[in-house]
């Protein structure tokens, strides 16, 4: 199935979708995505806060996944019904879009893609920028459907790791230990019998998602036809480039460790490696 469209396919059909801005920032970069989706952005976008409004308000990681009722809430307070068309983009190219995309899918969302090279890619083909003070939407109704398939917890992937297929998105030098972690608590690693596939490697340098014939020698090896394939990263953002590109390209069915290294490595009784 189909998960990135193009800055003219969105232009053609900007009057029966919606775009989502899912930009978000690391926490070390000045920068509120907020206030940048309010000064500029695709027409008729609205704002996916997944970091800090659209999370599980309990969980003391960086933003989780929320229970279907409190999504249900804030996608129909955006004025999004579940059988709306979607785009998700971001202001990096392909980044956090991915992660606004899982969530939706994970939630049972059937029509929602992502922008292939966000918002630079828009701006590049002339796309109109709307820099007008946004203006609501009338509240719609959501219905969720959750897919257990696409979502993975941390007690279940340590219980059962050792039939799972885990990929591990973070740069080459996390997942080895060879520096520390940017959060503090959280060990230095990977976990047991993960392979390393940097998000990095997953886009060209202008923010695209890598082309098919890229995927199939990059990412295909990566894949299990007999295992259930996880993909992890720091705090389950980055790890849904990843389960889009396998979805884009192979149909993969892969679950997204929403708890990723953060929770992972900040659990002491849970292994970690540190060679490769």
């Amino acid at each position: 199935m189909s998960v990135f469209v193009t800055a003219e396919w969105l232009a053609q059909r900007l009057d029966t979708v919606i775009p989502v801005d899912a930009s978000w920032f690391m926490p070390d970069v000045s920068r509120d995505s907020a206030q940048e989706w309010q000064q500029r952005r695709i027409p008729g976008a609205v704002f996916f806060d997944f970091d800090t409004r659209i999370k599980d308000p309990t969980s003391s990681l960086p933003h989780m996944l929320p229970d279907e009722e409190r999504f249900s809430q804030h996608m129909g307070a955006l004025g999004i019904a579940s059988q709306d068309t979607l785009v998700m983009y971001d202001t990096h190219g392909l980044f956090s879009a991915a992660r606004a995309w899982w969530m939706c899918k994970v939630m049972g969302h059937h029509n929602v893609f992502i922008l292939d090279g966000g918002l630079p890619a828009w701006m590049a083909s002339e796309g109109v920028i709307d820099n007008t003070p946004p203006q609501p939407r009338v509240e719609a109704t959501y219905q969720t459907q959750f897919k257990p398939y696409r979502y993975m917890d941390g007690a279940t992937l340590a219980e059962k790791l050792a039939v799972m297929n885990v990929i591990d998105v973070r740069p080459e030098t996390r997942f080895y230990g060879d520096v520390p972690e940017p959060r503090e608590g959280v060990r230095s690693g990977h976990m047991p019998g993960a392979t390393n596939l940097p998000f990095a490697t997953l886009t060209d340098p202008r923010g695209f998602v890598i082309s098919e014939r890229e995927a199939r020698s990059t990412v295909l090896p990566h894949l299990s036809d007999t295992r259930v394939n996880v993909v992890s990263c720091g705090s389950g953002v980055t790890a849904c480039i990843l389960a889009a590109v396998a979805e884009h390209y192979f149909a993969y069915p892969v679950a997204v460790y929403d708890g990723s290294w953060t929770e992972w490595g900040g659990h002491s009784h849970w292994p970690v490696v540190k060679a490769g």
